[in-house]
């Protein structure tokens, strides 16, 4: 049956369920209070086709990354979006990392995630100035123009009858016993049905439309540098750390960039603004909103000490380059240069506990996307889909 349906949110999210409800026969609207499309979260990420390798097997991040590696690989070639299946290496430093490392292979089996052990020598075959004792090798992982997938997505929209009204910023959500009425800052609109895609805002937006969400959005500023020119040879791919199994951030990475850079980074800090890209960006109504939430303190609780050591990261840029230099010793401290910040839509339950998976939370006619990280935009394609089944059975 068509529908009316508003989708709030034109990040690569937004926009791929917009895209796929549109080719369902549905009738679209998307709305976002920015002037262009992927300004967030989308826009200011890394570019990294993820491959599914570090998600808990049966969950929806394992299933979504693992098959949205290969449908976004195939979106940007069918469209001619820049993307490069350049492959990864994870590394482990030391001999106390193994262990780790193949705790994270076995994991990748479980996925269906094309990974392999490899011992130095091949790692420098893929990545001359590596150091490392033993590393994975993922070749389904790669990178693409994500702001490109974005912007395709919704030409597609248009092309197809739907319509994409950015500048318009959400301020009230209605609804009776037939219709939801979402009111923007230049219009108003009537819709069979609501899909809230609003990434740093989600939450936000779901209590607006009557919703009583289990979490609260708290964001995490990620800090990245690049190499400089002179440096950029030094790194081949990507190269990442084996990651700590209790958070949901990879740590400290080196990426190569569709335009040639490499991005090296991120610092994950808690923001001081859910767009708070840089320290001095401050909107006291959205720290009181996250302080209000108990899980922040628990999380905290659990977690000081980490949190002590990426400010201390943040601070100092020694120790920034001493960990891209446990990665690739040749890296020069003075040779890399600041660049874009991005933040992380991290979901947070009551009880302290990170939301680890991607969220879904469903209302009468409305459904909100309250956890959706990365890899979302690897998964989007994946992602969107399973919205559409969602809309399609409950309308």
């Amino acid at each position: 049956m068509r529908r009316n349906v508003v989708v709030v949110g034109a990040g690569i999210v937004g926009l791929a369920v917009a895209h796929e409800l549109q080719s369902r026969g549905h009738q679209v609207v998307v709305v976002d209070k920015e002037r262009r499309v992927a300004q967030h979260q989308t826009g200011r990420n890394s570019g990294v086709i993820h491959s599914g390798l570090y998600y808990a097997p049966g969950s929806h991040k394992a299933a979504m990354a693992t098959a949205g590696a290969q449908s976004m690989r195939d979106f940007a070639r069918q469209h001619d979006v820049a993307v490069d299946i350049c492959g990864k290496l994870v590394v482990a430093t030391n001999d106390g990392q193994v262990a780790a490392l193949r705790r994270l292979l076995q994991r990748g089996q479980d996925n269906g995630v094309p990974v392999r052990e490899i011992g130095p020598a091949e790692a420098r075959d893929y990545e001359p100035n590596v150091s490392c004792v033993a590393a994975l090798r993922v070749e389904s992982t790669g990178i693409v123009d994500f702001r490109g997938v974005s912007q395709r997505l919704a030409d597609m929209v248009t092309e197809q009858g739907g319509e994409v009204r950015l500048g318009e910023q959400v301020t009230a959500i209605g609804s009776d016993d037939r219709n939801i009425t979402v009111r923007t800052t230049h219009d108003r609109f009537r819709a069979d049905y609501l899909v809230n895609c609003a990434g740093l805002h989600a939450d936000r937006l779901a209590r607006l439309a009557g919703m009583r969400p289990a979490v609260r959005i708290v964001p995490f500023r990620g800090e990245y540098f690049e190499l400089t020119a002179a440096q950029r040879h030094l790194v081949k791919g990507l190269i990442y750390p084996v990651p700590d199994p209790g958070l949901p951030f990879l740590g400290v990475h080196l990426t190569k960039m569709i335009g040639g850079g490499v991005h090296a980074g991120p610092n994950a800090v808690l923001a001081l603004a859910r767009e708070g890209y840089t320290w001095t960006r401050i909107q006291p109504r959205d720290v009181l909103d996250y302080l209000r939430w108990p899980g922040l303190w628990r999380l905290c609780a659990r977690y000081w000490r980490t949190g002590i050591d990426e400010v201390a990261r943040s601070l100092s840029r020694r120790r920034f380059v001493a960990s891209l230099q446990e990665l690739v010793p040749a890296i020069d401290g003075d040779a890399i240069e600041p660049s874009r910040a991005g933040v992380r839509a991290q979901a947070l339950y009551r009880d302290g506990r990170l939301v680890e998976d991607f969220h879904f939370e469903h209302g009468p006619r409305q459904t909100h996307v309250l956890n959706a990280p990365s890899p979302a935009a690897t998964a989007s394609l994946e992602i969107a889909r399973s919205v559409a089944d969602v809309v399609d059975a409950r309308s």
